[in-house]
């Protein structure tokens, strides 16, 4: 029983934005079969990014980033840059490209953004866990929310980019690597300013995330309005 407790911190959030998101896309809702799926595949990107940072660990690449925030801010924003924001975007990507692509109802742009989202859920889910040894019950029920949260925001991105560029049947090397410079570096930025654990931290950081939230807000709603119009358009037509 008090290892199911522990767990809620991270369970809860994973099934209330889960939820959301399966209602955001209630105009074509995903078959939940196939985004139980995604959201496994984000444990796998979880795991592919483990294994990066230890590819780095066996060459000399891979620093401590609290550290660094203590005694190198210019490398810690380097390393946030360089290291951090792209090894984790790549990482989600990656399972995204490869096979939630080539699911045959992926068919509108809203889907990038759904699919990628259940993609950072997974990833998020594995990263929370970890950190639940080392954070009291408070610690642990705020980053369990937030935590989700970030992820979805930046994978959004080259989730919407990836995926009209699927659609339209355009050069998905080049959308894919618009979306992920974007949220790559984004992400970075995001752990810089975070890392430095300062007063001013976290209010900008929330601020920071607040602004993608509208953005992506923004998008979601557009996308659903421009799909509930199309169909209409073609019940017309019939």
């Amino acid at each position: 029983m008090p290892n199911a407790i522990m767990i809620l911190p991270v369970a809860l959030p994973i099934l209330f934005w889960g939820y959301y998101h399966y209602h955001k896309d209630r105009h074509l809702p995903e078959p939940v079969g196939h985004l139980v799926l995604t959201f496994f595949l984000g444990i796998v990107a979880a795991a592919i990014s483990k294994g990066l940072y230890i590819g780095l660990g066996l060459v000399s690449l891979r620093f401590d980033a609290l550290l660094l925030a203590d005694t190198n801010m210019p490398g810690l924003l380097a390393y946030s840059l360089l290291v951090i924001g792209p090894i984790e975007e790549f990482a989600k990507l990656l399972p995204f490209v490869i096979i939630v692509l080539r699911f045959p109802e992926f068919d509108e742009p809203l889907d990038g953004i759904i699919y990628a989202s259940f993609v950072a859920l997974g990833y998020a889910a594995v990263e929370n866990v970890l950190y639940l040894e080392y954070l009291t019950p408070l610690e642990a029920a705020a980053r369990g929310f937030a935590g989700p949260v970030v992820h979805m925001l930046f994978a959004s991105i080259w989730g919407f980019t990836t995926g009209c560029a699927h659609l339209r049947g355009e050069s998905l090397l080049r959308g894919m690597a618009k979306g992920f410079v974007v949220a790559a570096g984004l992400h970075g930025l995001y752990d810089f300013i975070v890392l430095q654990n300062s007063l001013n931290a976290l209010p900008i950081a929330a601020g920071f995330i607040a602004a993608i939230w509208i953005w992506r807000l923004r998008l979601m709603r557009a996308l659903h309005e421009d799909a509930q119009r199309k169909t209409e358009i073609e019940r017309e037509r019939v």
